[in-house]
Order: structure tokens, then sequence, then C-alpha cells
């Protein structure tokens, strides 16, 4: 029995430590593009020529057959915000693609929707679009499959791809205009209310500085749509200042809101105020 146990704990420890780890013939990468505010990162595998012949009839990529544009598994491009791909509005999300090399001056490019990293799934899928990129060819071979960004702006920029004598340009635009002319025009108009309070929230629970906690939250609580506890802020700051006559006057007007939304807690504080001071 003891010779036995002493076989399977061998065993076990051939099992878990057998299991040699070798580099893959085709290396994986992963590249990280910010183009405005839009994150692009692309994972794929980079095959080389070895030479070999790559594309054509006698090649490894037949012109006209679908090829996971990289090695091992099907490459994934994802996008954190909308992006538009020569002329097709692409969501964000995952996304991968098929290459069809051609003998032509032009290579089809068909888009998924990225599920698997299989890429012979996507064969007998129906793609969301397929574009055109014209072939540029280079004057030197690379060796090695690269992705990469070029001529990027504050909305575009061309998504690389070159192997052996092939180069494609793939044109992107970010869809944030308007986001952007937003965010510009709420800042430039100055902070909101919700600003404002937050940061009379943080002078006054610190008590890093109540005149400023006072000034900021007195900007929320002059306007008639303030809420029960922006105004019941204001009057426990002024409490807290020893303002009393203050305290209790915007005490009572807290008061009033905090019954109408029957909060019991800022009913409290409110009463609290106005009976410490009279």
């Amino acid at each position: 029995m003891k010779k036995y146990s002493i076989v399977v704990l061998m065993l076990i420890s051939i099992a878990t430590h057998g299991q040699l780890k070798m580099p893959k013939l085709s290396p994986t990468a992963k590249i990280i593009q910010h183009i405005g505010l839009t994150k692009v990162e692309i994972d794929y595998s980079r095959p080389s020529v070895k030479g070999r012949t790559i594309f054509g009839k006698s090649g490894l990529l037949a012109h006209n057959k679908a090829w996971r544009t990289g090695a091992n598994n099907a490459t994934k491009i994802t996008f954190s915000e909308p992006v538009e791909v020569k002329g097709n509005i692409v969501n964000k999300g995952s996304y991968t693609l098929l290459s069809f090399p051609n003998r032509d001056a032009s290579w089809e490019i068909k888009w998924y929707s990225y599920t698997s990293a299989n890429w012979i799934t996507y064969i007998d899928q129906k793609p969301l679009f397929a574009i055109k990129v014209p072939v540029i060819k280079r004057t030197n071979p690379l060796e090695t499959l690269e992705m990469s960004f070029q001529d990027i702006t504050l909305n575009s920029a061309k998504m690389i791809i070159e192997w052996e004598r092939i180069k494609l340009e793939i044109p992107l635009k970010v869809q944030e205009q308007e986001k952007i002319t937003k965010r510009i025009n709420k800042e430039l108009s100055g902070p909101s209310n919700s600003d404002y309070f937050q940061a009379a929230l943080y002078f006054h629970e610190t008590g890093a500085d109540l005149a400023k906690a006072l000034k900021f939250i007195q900007k929320v609580t002059k306007s008639d749509k303030a809420l029960f506890f922006q105004v019941t802020r204001e009057a426990m700051i002024l409490s807290d200042l020893n303002r009393g006559e203050e305290a209790v006057k915007v005490a009572k007007r807290g008061l009033i809101l905090a019954k109408k939304v029957g909060n019991n807690d800022f009913i409290w504080q409110n009463e609290k105020i106005i009976k410490k001071f009279q």
C-alpha cells in the first residue's frame, strides 16, 4: 500500500510539472492606441515569412480565400466608443475581421462581432459589413506581420496592416465631436449646483474651511428649486459658524422642505438647529 501511494504521488507530480512551456511560432501581441478620447485595442498573433511565399496561387494564403488577419486565434479589435470604419458606423465593443487577399489592386475585409477566438466559426457567418482596401506595395519586404496606427489626429487615424510586400491602410474616425462639444460647453458655463454642493459638503464635513463651505452652498440654495438636503446643509454650516439668527431662518425653510418629502432625519436635523438658537 505504501509503494502504491508513492507511485500515485510520483504520477501526480509528473502530471503537474510535466507541461513544458514553449515559445509560440507566431507570438501574440497587443497594441493600444487612443484616437481622441476613444481607446482602440488590437490583440493578434504575428506570423513571419521564414522564406515562404505568402500570397498568391503558390503561397501560404491563396487569393480570395479567408485569412484570419493574423495567426493562431481570430484577431480581436476593441473600441471603447463608436467608430466609423471607412464609412461604416461601428458601435462600442469587440470585433474580428477576415481578410481576402486579392491579385487585384484591393483586398476585401469583412467585419464581424467578436464572439469566439476560433476564426473558423466566422467563415459561414454573415459579416456586419465589408470594405475594399487598396493594396500598397512595400519597397522592402516585412518579415513579421505588423499592425499599427499612423496619421493620428484628434478624431481620426489609419489602422495599418503590413506583411511581406503588402500594406493596407484602413481609415478610422471617432464619433466624439458632439460629446466633446457638450463637455466643453458645460465646463465653460461654470460649475453645476451638484459641483458646488459637493465642494460645500467636503469643506464642511472636514472642517477645512467653513466660510468656503457657506459660500458654495449658498450658490445652490439661492435658487427656489433648492432641495431639502441642500437647504439643511446651509443651516448646519451656519449653526457651526454660530450665526444663530441666520441658521434658524434657513432651518425653518429646510424643515418645510423636509416635511414635504417626509424625510424624518432632516426634519429632526432642522428642528435641532431651531431649538439650539431659540
